[in-house]
């Protein structure tokens, strides 16, 4: 079937087809590096990493040019660049170098393109000088403005009209604007922070502007796909459509929009045990913290396992399951390493699931089923069957960014030999019991086990182990 998205604009599901096959192109908002990235911050680049693999298979991987942008001007960057007396490229530098290594902890495949605003400082002013030739911006003390007045279809986006917009967001009041919902398209730097000559004065662009000038140096216009999460599509997304349509002079055209990005996806909010994450409240979790302890690919099965567009709720339950989920797929390969994988295509009901706007809840119920197909294939001794599975299984993980350890490795993590000797004998001695209904000292058995920090999963064809955590 052909993949279909679901486009925030249009609110529908629409079939996918790329203005050009060749060269199929997709811009995800990406970190701005002032600080660790926190849980919620993961969910949009673990998402949209499975899109590209998906799209990398149906298009050719050199056909497909996926961006993401880092944000390395800020006015949080300034801050802890100040609080902690340092300069603010050893800010940006330190927190990209941690989000980097965090996200190949996820195995998020780095995008194609990375740009930093720092370095399209030219097409930023040259998009804003375009949009105040079309009479969509002005100049007024230092800062440009955009006129959201000029532009007939603002709101479309979000479907919301401007009065609800501006009291649902936090509008700066200035004296110098036209209208309260105006918006900053460059804007003085205060003394000690970074600026670049324009023909405004020195200073900065403001948050918005950036990603539309981006995205047309390095991607052109339109582009296919623009992703983020769902807090990303009022202001932010609603004034980068402004902005890229205004700068081309379509600021009267109802379809004008297209000529920007010709969908538009976005995932839904993460909570933490049934709250929004607030410092206030003390509940937001570093992601950086959390792989430390966790295993990457958890993580990411964690935030798979819902719907994309669906709300997320973390919590630990949601963490024990997927580390089991994880397991029993693991558990399954273990068991057929003596069986050669055949083929390399994911299974046709995973590639339903997958291409109905990236259903991974769907996807994941079919690597369950190839797991149980593998496990009776065993029992059964018809390696033709695991063979087959095992392909399968192998090949759609791959499209979820799972699997991507060696199955003894993740079951059993790095112990000690002497460790694995006395684990592998006492699943013996138990396997014994067992068999003779000797059910006290399968329990003795079970305790020392337990004493040794050691889960045993059962299967049809014997047991695998892992040490807790």
């Amino acid at each position: 079937m052909p993949l279909t998205i679901h486009d925030t604009l249009q609110r529908e599901k629409r079939v996918f087809t790329p203005r050009d096959p060749e060269r199929v192109t997709l811009y995800v908002c990406g970190p701005t590096v002032y600080d660790y990235a926190h849980i919620g911050n993961a969910r949009p680049p673990v998402v949209f990493d499975v899109l590209v693999r998906l799209l990398r298979r149906t298009y050719g991987a050199d056909k497909v040019i996926y961006a993401r942008n880092v944000t390395d001007v800020d006015d949080k960057i300034n801050a802890k660049a100040a609080k902690e007396g340092t300069p603010i490229g050893d800010v940006t530098s330190r927190y990209e170098a941690a989000y980097l290594e965090d996200m190949a902890r996820l195995n998020v495949s780095p995008p194609d393109i990375a740009p930093h605003v720092t370095d399209h400082m030219g097409a930023i002013v040259t998009q804003i000088g375009a949009i105040m030739d079309q009479g969509c911006a002005y100049a007024a003390e230092g800062h440009v403005l955009f006129d959201v007045s000029s532009y007939e279809a603002y709101g479309r986006l979000s479907g919301r009209n401007l009065d609800d917009m501006i009291a649902g967001a936090r509008v700066e009041v200035a004296p110098y604007k036209k209208n309260p919902h105006d918006f900053v398209l460059w804007k003085p730097s205060k003394p000690g922070e970074p600026s670049w000559p324009s023909p405004w004065g020195e200073g900065r662009p403001g948050w918005h502007i950036e990603c539309s000038a981006m995205i047309e140096e390095t991607l052109g216009l339109p582009i296919d796909i623009h992703g983020g999460g769902i807090d990303l599509v009022f202001p932010h997304h609603e004034n980068e459509i402004a902005q890229g349509v205004c700068a081309h002079g379509c600021a009267s055209d109802p379809a004008a929009h297209a000529e920007y990005s010709r969908y538009w996806m976005h995932n839904g909010f993460l909570t933490v045990d049934a709250e929004k994450m607030s410092k206030s409240i003390g509940n937001v979790l570093l992601l950086h913290d959390l792989v430390q302890s966790i295993p990457g690919e958890v993580v990411r099965w964690a935030l798979l396992s819902a719907h994309y567009r669906q709300p997320l709720d973390w919590n630990q339950a949601l963490l024990d399951q997927s580390r089991k989920a994880l397991d029993r797929l693991y558990g399954a390969l273990h068991r057929a390493a003596g069986v050669e994988a055949n083929g390399d295509e994911p299974p046709a009901d995973f590639l339903k699931a997958i291409e109905d706007d990236i259903n991974t809840p769907g996807a994941m119920a079919t690597l369950f089923a190839l797991s149980s197909e593998i496990e009776r294939g065993m029992t059964a001794g018809d390696h033709g069957v695991v063979a087959r599975a095992k392909g399968e299984l192998i090949a759609a993980a791959a499209i979820l960014g799972v699997l991507q350890s060696d199955p003894a490795g993740w079951l059993e993590g790095d112990v000690s030999d002497d460790l694995r000797t006395e684990v592998e004998a006492l699943l013996e001695q138990r396997a014994a019991a067992r068999a003779a209904k000797d059910w006290p000292e399968a329990d003795r058995i079970r305790d020392r086990l337990n004493a040794l920090n050691v889960v045993v999963m059962d299967g049809p064809d014997g047991a695998t182990w892992r040490v807790k955590g």
